[in-house]
């Protein structure tokens, strides 16, 4: 393991899911136009957010333990290599056996492989953003392998054959009319009077998937959480059906971020307070399932874990960065956000949508990588993600450095000025005296000849054309502050020059 994290001299050849095929303004103009999106995802994230807002009004050390839920993340990361290696050796003591991945590819190699060596075809899957992440079932399939999702959600939209557009709820994007639709016309033997009542589509799912979970020989899972001190591993689920795929199947294959580390039993107090109120509204999580290792006669007897980097190196080398990797995946921020609420998760390209989407994907992809490095600019800068979340990373103050090494990555090595930078020395001139200010402000009227009949400055060059797109811009008024100051004051024409800039003081 020594040699496996922090090695920026080995390339990451394949990262899955995590890259943006198209730019997030394409792909949002595109989600915009979707009505039934917009009135599907306004209805969710309300709902889920008057949840979180009223458990967590109960607590009344709640910003205490987001405190600590911070600092137990930060030392995990200054600590990584050292966690790891003591979990390895716990895991591996009670019976697991570890595998190191270096990028997606060799993750979905390694679980195929597993699978293959049990000689079975099938397998069932629990929730997971980690094989999400890395296009699991898409690579199973290829290879002849049956991947079945357990999670409700998840179930929906395997069965559409669609991405998930949620962390928490992948099939968010979706009202329980589009649901039925989707069972009646992919689950075999569904009743054909299945109506949308939620009760009944439950029904439908619970009994499409027993076959499954009493079968499976094999499943797949993730994990939330990992213990460092007793090599123990943790799944947080709502449904049941992790339980079922824990702890029927002989095999169990787990695959989970390097970052998911805790340090010990104790910290994992503070994190199961904090989660089911951040993500379901819910005051404790209705299945928490532990295992550590193997036992004898219970559970599955091939206990395997895929310990998986995938750009988490380079995350963690970005010193202001880093912290995004204490997401413990709870969907508060989005949730709170006014693009994703939207514009849906769709538009952001990757498995990881909204604003940790925004700042996490670009920093294990590098914000060079294809359309990647337009997310960062997929936020109004609010704060509200920040105020959610649990664990306080800061995605605002992210996404502004996200965005200079982007702007940075653009000048390339000769450093040719970009219009951005024209504009910004430009502004920096004018602003930085009163005099050149108020010289500037003499050519008002000139813009209000690029006004139209309304009054509106409707299109502009440049890079300025993008602010036009989407809003006018009112017609410069008749006169400046300055100039209605003079002339409502009497003021002498040195005056305003003078009180805004101490350069043309005496």
């Amino acid at each position: 393991m020594s040699t496996f994290l922090g090695m920026p001299s080995l390339p990451v050849y394949g990262t899955g899911n995590l890259h943006a095929s198209q730019s997030f303004p394409k792909a949002a103009h595109r989600e915009l136009g979707n009505a039934q999106l917009r009135a599907n995802l306004g209805h969710a994230t309300h709902t889920i957010r008057d949840k979180r807002l009223n458990v967590v009004s109960e607590l009344p050390d709640w910003e205490n333990l987001r405190d600590a839920g911070s600092a137990i993340k930060e030392s995990v990361m200054a600590r990584l290599p050292e966690l790891l290696e003591q979990f390895e050796a716990n895991f591996t003591a009670r019976g697991g056996v570890i595998h190191w991945a270096r990028d997606a590819d060799e993750a979905n190699e390694i679980v195929a492989g597993l699978i293959r060596a049990t000689g079975e075809t099938e397998a069932v899957k629990i929730k997971s953003m980690a094989t999400q992440e890395i296009g699991l079932n898409e690579y199973l399939e290829e290879q002849g392998i049956a991947a079945y999702e357990t999670d409700l959600a998840e179930l929906i939209v395997q069965l559409d054959h669609d991405k998930p557009s949620h962390i928490l709820v992948p099939a968010i994007h979706k009202n329980r009319t589009q649901v039925r639709d989707i069972f009646l016309r992919e689950m075999e033997g569904v009743d054909p009077e299945l109506t949308n009542d939620p009760a009944r589509l439950a029904g439908a799912a619970r009994a499409h998937l027993r076959r499954k979970f009493l079968t499976a020989k094999v499943a797949v899972s993730g994990a939330n959480f990992a213990l460092a001190d007793s090599g123990t591993l943790a799944v947080v689920e709502s449904e049941g059906n992790g339980r079922m795929c824990l702890t029927l199947p002989e095999t169990l294959i787990t695959v989970m971020g390097v970052e998911k580390l805790l340090p010990t039993w104790q910290d994992l107090e503070v994190f199961m307070q904090l989660l089911p109120r951040s993500s379901t509204g819910e005051r404790m999580n209705p299945y928490t399932s532990l295992w550590t290792g193997v036992t004898e006669g219970d559970g599955p007897q091939n206990v395997h874990l895929v310990l998986l980097d995938n750009g988490r190196s380079a995350a963690l080398a970005d010193e202001m960065g880093r912290s995004a990797l204490h997401c413990i995946r709870c969907s508060a921020c989005m949730n709170v956000c006014p693009v994703y609420e939207r514009t849906g998760g769709h538009a952001y390209g990757s498995t990881y949508p909204g604003p940790i989407g925004a700042i996490l994907s670009p920093l294990m992809t590098g914000i060079q990588a294809e359309e990647n490095n337009s997310l960062p600019y997929a936020s109004s800068l609010c704060g509200a993600c920040y105020d959610a979340c649990p664990v306080k990373i800061n995605i605002p103050d992210i996404l502004v450095h996200l965005r200079s090494v982007d702007v940075d990555s653009k000048r390339g090595k000769k450093k040719i000025p970009t219009q951005m930078d024209i504009g910004m020395n430009a502004a920096s001139w004018a602003l930085s005296s009163g005099k050149r200010l108020g010289m500037l402000e003499k050519g008002l009227p000139l813009g209000r000849l690029a006004a139209g009949p309304d009054k509106k400055i409707t299109k502009l060059p440049g890079i300025a054309a993008g602010w036009t797109q989407s809003r006018d811009i009112p017609a410069p008024p008749k006169q400046s502050f300055r100039d209605w100051w003079k002339k409502e004051h009497h003021a002498p024409d040195t005056a305003p020059a003078a009180a805004y800039n101490q350069e043309d003081q005496p």
